[in-house]
């Protein structure tokens, strides 16, 4: 590890250096200027202080992206207590659950959550308060409620001539300390708490500053679209842009495409971090309309006007986001081919990174110009990756990670850590991947994923999936195995099809084409005998990744 330095004094040097800046803005909505933040930031200290809260408390925190989410979540750590960031998108009994073991002794939630939950399936906690306005929900402390009535007179006795850039001083830290324990689930049997020390938040903040932070001036806007109690939009989303000093612009309502293209265009943000749904239905939608027809097939065949044209394309993609980026980072899950290749060959600065929470979350990533194509890079700074197999290159094995970025174990669950690190430190993450001579990973899929052909064969549906998905009028795909044939479910394109015309007889039969010209490209036990029709969105996670067990014993 190289020389840890307090990850709560990176918040505090951002924040004095950057004093009269714009910081966090709720698009459409509110801004905070640094000093903004750093007030409400001593408001809460003060109300933890006096309520009883003391170092090590769990607060969780769960509502849509705001900036107000933002301050409740660094407050908690530049106190010295533990964050619980919940996902918003999990049910009431997924939120009651984790609330409870997690032990957490405040609750912070959004207006739209706060309509949702039950208090009385929360017995420990001791408040809730209102993300908005830091306004009680409820309240089960004397303590609190004479905080809370107080606030304003309390912050006035500590700060009689006005709070200054000099009484910004936060909790010290150490490496091993838990900063915050984040859930890969809210289902009380597969519930996992991983707990993430002030290291590896640290380690994760340390390689982008260096890694991106060079590429982006400070004072740049960027745009936090993936949900901040997700690992991956936490770290690159909104620690590493604010403590660079940059303004953070949050999409407050649901992410759709249309609202996603227009704030790419009213923030233009210098960096693009995204899951691939996002960038393959903006794709999709906003350019491959305007290049894949004869006339743009045409002049790309022709050698000498070839290169002025994906020039003009490559211009046209980064007007989609926003014009100003330096490049586009996608992780959470594997990026269409199709996209890719396409998004390559016009020379769009594209990459993609690799991670997973326990590592909070990044694994392997490297640069647009170091980009190899199928690849997810290779090991950050602070880490070490491997693949557990008698031939890398060529032998798909699980990979494995150890280093800086490694979590401490999962809270409460002894058994599930010696599963996952093993006495050298190693992190096992559960994908299968091969990795070429210089050090870029290729994710393969799943070992749970994995289905075993006829004669032994290792089947990888993920990339029979990605091919599958770029044909006509596919959407998403899933390869499931029944009786040792391969049947996928197919989620079509519904609005293109209804445009045209379609019905779901048409539909069928242009399954059955896709399922004969893919089976043209792939070996014999990776054929698929058949195509079905799945008629709504596949469920997924918070990276919009299917939720395969969910179809696992779905009828055909």
């Amino acid at each position: 590890m190289g020389t840890f330095d307090s990850f709560n004094s990176r918040i505090e040097k951002s924040i004095i250096d950057n004093w009269y800046k714009d910081a966090l803005t709720d698009y459409k909505g509110i801004t905070l200027q640094y000093h903004d933040v750093a007030r409400k930031i001593e408001k809460l200290h003060i109300l933890f202080e006096n309520s009883g809260v003391v170092k090590g408390d769990k607060i969780a925190i769960c509502g849509r992206n705001s900036a107000n989410w933002a301050v409740a979540f660094f407050a908690t750590l530049t106190y010295g207590a533990v964050a619980v960031p919940i996902l918003h998108e999990f049910n009431a009994d997924q939120i009651h659950n984790i609330v409870n073991h997690s032990e957490a002794k405040l609750l912070f939630v959004g207006d739209v959550i706060a309509k949702t939950i039950d208090t009385k399936e929360m017995p420990a906690l001791e408040g809730i308060v209102n993300i908005p306005d830091y306004s009680l929900m409820e309240s089960r402390s004397e303590q609190l409620t004479f905080a809370r009535e107080h606030l304003n007179e309390l912050f006035g006795k500590k700060y009689p001539n006005a709070f200054r850039q000099q009484h910004v001083s936060y909790y010290r830290d150490s490496a091993e300390e838990l900063a915050l324990i984040n859930y890969t689930s809210g289902t009380t049997g597969f519930s996992k708490g991983v707990m993430l020390p002030y290291r590896a938040i640290w380690s994760n903040l340390d390689f982008f500053m260096d890694a991106i932070g060079k590429h982006i001036p400070q004072g740049s806007n960027t745009l936090s679209i993936l949900p901040m109690a997700h690992m991956y939009g936490m770290a690159v989303e909104f620690i590493f842009p604010f403590c660079h000093g940059c303004h953070l612009f949050f999409l407050t309502r649901l992410p759709s495409p249309a609202i996603i293209a227009q704030a790419f265009a009213d923030v233009k943000p210098a960096i693009v971090i995204s899951v691939p749904l996002i960038i393959d239905k903006i794709i999709r939608k906003k350019v491959f309309p305007l290049v894949q027809n004869s006339k743009m097939k045409l002049l790309m065949s022709m050698p000498m006007i070839n290169k002025k044209i994906k020039q003009k394309i490559c211009e046209r993609v980064h007007e989609v986001f926003g014009g100003n980026a330096y490049e586009a980072v996608v992780g959470g899950a594997a990026l269409n081919q199709e996209i890719e290749s396409f998004l390559k060959g016009i020379d769009f600065p594209i990459t993609v990174i690799y991670g997973a929470t326990e590592c909070a979350p990044v694994i392997t990533f490297s640069d647009h110009k170091d980009f190899v194509p199928g690849s997810c890079g290779t090991a950050v700074s602070h880490m070490e990756v491997k693949i557990q197999s008698p031939d890398p290159e060529n032998v798909p094995g699980e990979v494995l990670a150890r280093g800086t970025n490694v979590m401490l174990g999962y809270y409460k669950n002894e058994e599930a850590t010696k599963e996952a690190i093993d006495s050298e430190g190693w992190y096992h993450t559960g994908d299968l991947g091969t990795m070429s001579r210089d050090g870029h990973l290729f994710i393969r899929g799943r070992i749970k994923n994995m289905l075993l052909g006829a004669n032994g064969q290792n089947i990888y549906p993920e990339e029979i999936e990605d091919k599958l998905n770029s044909m006509t009028l596919v959407n998403e795909s899933l390869v499931l195995q029944r009786n040792e044939k391969l049947i996928a479910l197919v989620y079509p394109d519904f609005e293109e099809a209804h445009a045209m015309g379609l019905n779901n007889a048409d539909l069928e039969e242009i399954m059955e084409q896709n399922r004969i010209e893919l089976n043209t490209a792939m070996p014999s036990y990776c054929k698929l005998s058949a195509i079905k029709l799945h008629d709504e969105e596949f469920a997924k996670t918070s990276k919009k990744s299917i939720k395969r067990y969910l179809y696992k014993d779905i009828e055909l």
